[in-house]
């Protein structure tokens, strides 16, 4: 059995169990390869009913909770945690990508499939990145909290995040106007990329285009208010209209981007 066949089942006995035993079952954190799997077999798994949400409103990475509030009683509650990693003292800090952040969690021997979105942040010196808030199913989180002290260079300390730093992470989406030969995925996202055609079609072919949590490779699809999308190295965008024609036939377009 490949990957994909062995998520299929997985899957399945995870509604099944839901439906079954009448109580909610929950995924780990999937990828968009893993959401467009769980998609292409919606049919054999709606029975159940089905909830999705990643630890805040549009996650990249996100938890599939099989079972029905009408039919649980009580709502779900996803086990996500979200952890703050900090440097310790900010003035010696390394400015800290995404892959230093998900390459020492994976050091812990963590699985990429118990963590979620990582959201790195700018602190201390101007310009400098030395913290994110990291989404985690929350059985590890302690595990987190208590070894995990150095990334890189960077002394780092970790705290489980509450109610009250909510505000912290909340989605942030400015404003993005583009000229587009049309509202076709492949002339939005050469706009937004300034990349060729040829280099536009190798992002899809190359699976880097996301659109609502699956991977997405028809470059022509015509995008639709309220889809959104996301180019691996160039960021995640919300279509909002395709609106007047300019004087050579092209399209004024209006999008979010998420910052």
């Amino acid at each position: 059995m490949n990957e994909n066949d062995i998520l299929k089942g997985r899957l399945r006995d995870l509604a099944n169990m839901a439906y079954r035993q009448n109580r909610y079952t929950y995924t780990n954190f999937m990828s968009a390869a893993d959401m467009d799997v769980f998609f292409s077999n919606i049919a054999d798994l709606d029975f159940a009913g089905y909830q999705i949400f990643g630890g805040r409103e549009s996650c990249d990475r996100v938890m599939i909770a099989f079972g029905r509030e009408s039919d649980m009683g009580y709502a779900a509650e996803f086990p996500i945690s979200m952890i703050k990693i900090a440097a310790a003292i900010d003035k010696f800090s390394d400015d800290l990508s995404h892959r230093d952040f998900l390459g020492a969690l994976m050091n812990l021997g963590i699985e990429r499939e118990m963590i979620g979105d990582i959201l790195v942040t700018e602190s201390g010196q101007a310009g400098k990145h030395c913290s994110a808030f990291v989404f985690c199913v929350d059985t590890i989180a302690d595990y987190i909290i208590d070894n995990l002290t150095k990334i890189k260079h960077t002394n780092v300390k970790c705290t489980l995040c509450t109610a009250d730093d909510a505000e912290a992470v909340k989605i942030r989406k400015e404003p993005l106007h583009i000229i587009a030969a049309s509202a076709r995925t492949d002339a939005v996202i050469a706009a937004i990329t300034g990349l060729s055609r040829s280099s536009t079609s190798l992002l899809f072919r190359e699976k880097k285009i996301s659109l609502n949590n699956r991977i997405y490779e028809n470059s022509s699809y015509q995008l639709k208010p309220g889809d959104i999308f996301s180019i691996r190295g160039y960021g995640k965008y919300e279509f909002e209209n395709a609106g007047t024609v300019t004087r050579k036939g092209r399209l004024n377009i209006d999008l979010l981007k998420y910052v």
